[in-house]
């Protein structure tokens, strides 16, 4: 019988292998012994390998054309897919004083005893407990603390002040959105929403679509909800409807 007849088969008792005539009714393993029917050997679909889970992707934008593509969560690095320009990924943690610009979309970092002055900084994400002295765009979060000594100018696509931990700033602030946990004194334009959290205390006119002031949670100042901010997108969604419960009502001030 030609090779082109046989199968490879697996003993069902031991895990041996060995060639068998694919039209033959049964067959005796020649290291166990154990007698097997060969069509029910067939039968048996064998086991998929696993394979391993694709890696977790974000998605970035070139700091210099725009396109938009996703990379490795992990990659420290990447080059734009459409104009071929270095895209920074790295996260920077500043402690000494530094004057450069950054354009990174990892997380940039200003230790309390760090001071960045002079500087254009586009990041993805921003966390301020030192001086600050330029212009700072967060594309996805800005986080800052009691500690932050800001001049110039900022945005972010969400302004998040963290409990126990307070921010005041004259001019109004123009950001995505904002969450309040601890003490916040501004007049904010927010293009999504408003969150004030049980720990939080807003002191400031908001306009924005939609506020939401959790129980516990303090907001003294006009709120103009549901309308358009100066800076909204054209592709923006509907309003969000305003929450009955635990808005403050304006102050009169």
């Amino acid at each position: 019988m030609s090779k082109q007849d046989k199968v490879l088969l697996t003993c069902p008792r031991c895990g041996h292998q060995q060639m068998e005539p694919a039209i033959g009714f049964s067959a005796v393993c020649k290291k166990c012994g154990q007698y097997f029917r060969i069509q029910d050997v067939l039968k048996i679909k064998p086991e998929r390998a696993t394979t391993a889970p694709p890696p977790e992707t974000r998605r970035i934008s070139c700091f210099d054309c725009g396109a938009e593509f996703d990379v490795a969560v992990s990659a420290q690095s990447t080059m734009c897919k459409k104009c071929s320009h270095h895209i920074d990924l790295l996260d920077h943690s500043i402690s000494t004083a530094v004057s450069k610009n950054f354009r990174t979309h990892g997380t940039f970092v200003i230790q309390p005893r760090g001071y960045v002055f002079n500087c254009e900084a586009i990041v993805g994400d921003a966390i301020i407990r030192g001086r600050f002295l330029g212009k700072l765009v967060a594309g996805r979060s800005l986080t800052i603390y009691s500690t932050a000594e800001i001049k110039g100018t900022f945005t972010a696509g969400r302004l998040i002040i963290p409990a126990a931990n307070y921010f005041r700033w004259k001019e109004p602030i123009k950001v995505g959105a904002v969450e309040v946990a601890g003490e916040l004194v501004a007049n904010l334009q927010a293009e999504n929403s408003v969150v004030v959290t049980p720990t939080g205390r807003l002191f400031g006119d908001v306009d924005t679509k939609n506020v939401v002031v959790e129980q516990g949670g303090v907001l003294v100042g006009a709120a103009r909800v549901g309308l358009k901010t100066e800076n909204a997108r054209l592709s923006e969604e509907r309003p969000s409807p305003v929450p009955n419960q635990g808005l403050t009502p304006p102050s009169g001030r």
